[in-house]
């Protein structure tokens, strides 16, 4: 069984998972995993959407202009006409680049559609969906990247949409999808510091969690309730 402690966060735009998930890696002692994967050591941006420079790019079918809203870093071969396997290239580097990261020891990924890569399943990995209305979203965006609320409006629907292409092309699967997830948080109605605290103490939570002693915390648990109830009475 592997020993690593990966936290993996999904972030709709303007739900400011670029700041939580740095944030929480650090409280964490764990390393940051970027939404990018990084080619060359180049620099990875931090905001919540996409730059004017990505949104330019406009590659050749609906893949590629959502990978290139994602990152323009990518180590991808220059786009050709059609691409059909190009999602399954791009999800055996994600897989890779996930299990190395595992291999040492754990992370905070931010993106990636790690939820999906991973799986519910593993003891090891806690998976958190960060987002929130739309209205509150957008707001949030326009301040994060100090644009106008409009800006920000049009990079929510930009933003959320490639990412949705992106997973839905390599996992078949949607990122608003809360079944993928073990704790689904409205980003917009905390602080950052609460959100972090928050995941901290729930992934915690997580990995110390025994299923196999649930009927003894069950009771406990009642007798606490039961105990509670009786002194409100009083």
């Amino acid at each position: 069984m592997t020993t690593a402690r990966v936290v993996t966060i999904s972030s709709a735009y303007g739900a400011g998972g670029a700041s939580v998930a740095v944030l929480l890696a650090e409280r964490l002692g764990l390393p940051f995993a970027d939404r990018l994967i990084a080619a060359h050591g180049g620099a990875q941006p931090t905001g919540e959407g996409v730059t004017e420079a990505e949104l330019d790019a406009q590659p050749k079918g609906p893949l590629l202009r959502a990978l290139s809203l994602l990152s323009p870093t990518w180590n991808l071969p220059t786009a050709p006409d059609e691409a059909e396997d190009l999602p399954a290239r791009l999800r055996h580097e994600v897989d890779e680049s996930i299990k190395r990261l595992v291999e040492r020891g754990g992370a905070v990924i931010l993106g990636r559609g790690a939820a999906a890569a991973i799986g519910r399943d593993r003891p090891w990995a806690f998976h958190v969906r960060l987002d929130g209305p739309v209205e509150r979203r957008a707001r949030r965006g326009a301040l994060w990247e100090g644009v106008d609320i409009e800006t920000a409006r049009e990079r929510l629907r930009t933003t959320d949409a490639a990412r949705a292409r992106y997973a839905q092309s390599l996992y078949g699967r949607d990122p608003g999808d809360r079944k993928l997830y073990h704790l689904v948080v409205d980003a917009t109605v905390i602080s950052v510091d609460a959100c972090v605290l928050l995941l901290a103490d729930a992934a915690a939570g997580y990995w110390s969690y025994d299923d196999t002693d649930l009927p003894g915390a069950v009771a406990r648990a009642r007798t606490r309730t039961e105990q509670i109830r009786a002194r409100l009475r009083e």
